[in-house]
């Protein structure tokens, strides 16, 4: 495995992380045992970082990783979870970022998580109807408590970002990035006020700060493995993403296809080419990877053994630059 250090955090950073949204139910592949065997054969392969969250699953898969930390594993590790996002019995979610949810969130998390304490304690999405100073008094106090360790924000337009830094310490980045969403303003329909690429790296390098880049995959579009038609069921949540499956579909799958050609051509898998475009970049810490399968898993690492040469990052560079402000 391959280790990154940033200034911020004090432990190095396994540059291949596992996300684990696809624990909680919400994918057409979740299922808990693998999970569990996913979790345990990451640890085992070096993995330290698991990016997980209470709305992932609603509750589940919180619960999913703190049953594959059971046995002894907790202290090899980096949970890097989050708060802010609330739901009711329907699922619908408003963003929370008050003292008092916080202050119960992370409550709730600790139990679900079979933990003491959380390493990596993100704000999901910003929350506008809450000031910002109230939000860091409820992370200053469950800092000082011993319930987390670092912070972070996921998601945040770099103003805001600026903001916080003016009044805590903000020691980890986390927004949507990938070799065909680089500076997008939308996911899930969900405005992003922020651009990635633009703005988010360099304030991430100036300040020492770790970068998470999550759907390194483009949820599963940059395996190689998706075609012209239905790719996932209704029941799995990419099918409310309208890039996967709506107008903008024929767009990215194409670019996907030219991506896969490229892939042909220097005989290696496009699932580790979009890990590699990532890793080799200094401003990434860890991505945010997530794995269905043992299989799967074991394609994550394997990128980490080989490097894309700067004649192959120039013409990957080439072949995606129409996507850089898509």
């Amino acid at each position: 495995m391959i280790y990154k250090k940033v200034d911020m955090i004090k432990e190095e950073i396994s540059s291949i992380g596992i996300g684990c949204w696809n624990f909680g139910g919400d994918w057409d592949s979740s299922e808990e045992l693998n999970a569990i065997k996913i979790v345990h054969a990451a640890i085992d392969a070096g993995i330290n970082l698991f990016d997980v969250a209470p709305v992932y699953g609603y509750g589940k898969a919180e619960k999913v990783l703190g049953k594959a930390l059971k046995e002894g594993k907790r202290q090899k590790i980096i949970i890097a979870s989050k708060c802010g996002l609330l739901w009711n019995e329907r699922h619908e979610t408003r963003n929370n970022l008050t003292r008092k949810s916080i202050l119960n969130e992370i409550d709730n998390s600790l139990k679900r998580l079979n933990t003491d304490y959380i390493d990596i304690y993100q704000l999901h999405w910003p929350d506008s109807n809450t000031p910002i100073e109230e939000t860091v008094s409820a992370l200053e106090e469950i800092k000082k408590s011993g319930k987390i360790r670092y912070i972070g924000l996921s998601n945040f337009p770099k103003k805001d970002i600026e903001k916080f830094m003016i009044l805590i310490e903000v020691n980890v980045i986390q927004a949507l990035y990938n070799m065909l969403e680089r500076n997008t303003n939308k996911y899930h329909n969900i405005p992003l006020n922020y651009e990635t690429e633009n703005e988010i790296l360099p304030l991430a390098k100036k300040n020492g700060q770790a970068f998470l880049p999550y759907s390194p995959l483009f949820q599963g579009l940059l395996t190689g493995k998706f075609t012209k038609g239905k790719n996932f069921s209704e029941k799995d949540i990419r099918s409310e993403n309208p890039k996967l499956a709506g107008d903008q579909f024929n767009t990215y799958y194409n670019g996907a296809l030219a991506l896969v050609e490229f892939a042909n051509s220097i005989g290696r898998p496009l699932n580790e080419i979009a890990f590699n475009w990532l890793r080799q970049r200094d401003e990434v810490t860890s991505i945010i990877g997530g794995a269905s399968n043992l299989a799967q898993l074991e394609g994550n690492i394997h990128s980490t053994t080989w490097d894309l040469t700067e004649d192959e990052l120039d013409q990957l560079n080439g072949i995606i630059e129409p996507f850089k402000n898509m």
